[in-house]
């Protein structure tokens, strides 16, 4: 689906169809941004001719999962980030940057969700005096998109938080689950720095001005954008150190219960070896031995058993093996 909006002045009006786009384009005091939501091939062609993209930016549109970055062509520039989709979810964001206009592409992500931009519009739309430019309009774009990172780490120390409150107070489960949980959130959390990072390099880009039709009345506001992503990293890096924190510590829960359950066996068999022991000793099949006829032997034997263990038992019980 593809939407035209063009704003000049105070006033803003939709358009339709490619040619209006393009018209709307050649006034150079209008702004012009075209969204397209999950495009089929036919909006994507039809834009990517009537704008004269370049063909390796269309295609690196056309394959998804690109890495976040900023490509510079004559006619225009290509920018790649990833957004926090309706349902938390991580979505592709693509980024047309020209002269008067910006091409957004919102890809969807496997639930079919995408990168709601009604805030962004009603925002740009409130404030765009302040700067009517295509260099305000990316920012109020990457401006929300950044922010929605807070939400996707909050959530993941939320969940790491849950998973220290289990493992501390109740230990970590014998069935496994809590380290599968981890190792998901440990790999969610390497997926997440993967498309934040490389975003820092991008608006480094822009901040050296390395875009020529991004006004610098605009700049300034790239870097509040550069300040949240440095935020954003140093949260996720922290969680990384905690995360690994707690993997050692459920390892060494683990490991500690391991040990307990061994110093039982090893107490258990201690105690049943003496008793053991006498008893294979009596059934030795020899003529002469002491006791053998004896009137009591059977029960002092058993007696003896029975002292030993009880020795051993309250004996381990002491060092607190039992």
């Amino acid at each position: 689906m593809m939407n035209a909006s063009v704003y000049n002045g105070e006033t803003s009006w939709s358009v339709s169809g490619i040619e209006a786009i393009k018209s709307a384009i050649a006034d150079a005091s209008n702004l012009v941004w075209v969204d397209l939501c999950g495009p089929d091939e036919d909006d994507l062609n039809a834009i990517a001719v009537g704008l004269d993209l370049h063909e390796l930016a269309v295609e690196d549109v056309r394959k998804h999962g690109q890495r976040a970055k900023l490509n510079r062509y004559p006619l225009h520039a290509f920018l790649v980030a990833y957004a926090r989709a309706a349902d938390g979810d991580m979505c592709e964001v693509d980024f047309f940057i020209g002269p008067n206009w910006l091409v957004t592409v919102r890809e969807t992500n496997d639930h079919g969700e995408t990168f709601p931009i009604e805030q962004v519009t009603h925002r740009y739309e409130r404030i765009r005096s302040l700067d009517p430019g295509v260099g305000f309009l990316l920012y109020c774009l990457l401006d929300e998109l950044v922010d929605g990172y807070f939400g996707e780490a909050e959530q993941a120390e939320d969940a790491l938080e849950a998973i220290e409150e289990t493992l501390f107070d109740l230990g970590p489960p014998p069935d496994g689950t809590l380290q599968q949980e981890l190792l998901d959130l440990r790999r969610s959390m390497i997926t997440f720095r993967r498309r934040v990072v490389p975003l820092r390099d991008v608006v480094l880009s822009l901040l050296r001005r390395e875009v020529p039709w991004i006004e610098n009345e605009s700049i300034v506001y790239f870097e509040d954008i550069f300040d949240h992503l440095l935020r954003v990293i140093d949260q996720v890096d922290t969680q990384r150190e905690l995360m690994g924190n707690v993997v050692d510590a459920s390892l060494a829960l683990t490991s500690n219960r391991m040990n307990e359950v061994m110093k039982k066996m090893t107490s258990w068999g201690a105690i049943l070896i003496v008793a053991t022991l006498i008893a294979g000793i009596y059934g030795m099949n020899f003529t002469d031995m002491p006791e053998l006829h004896w009137r009591f032997g059977y029960y002092g034997a058993l007696g003896l058993m029975l002292v030993s263990t009880s020795v051993l038992f309250l004996y381990f019980r002491r060092k607190k093996w039992l």
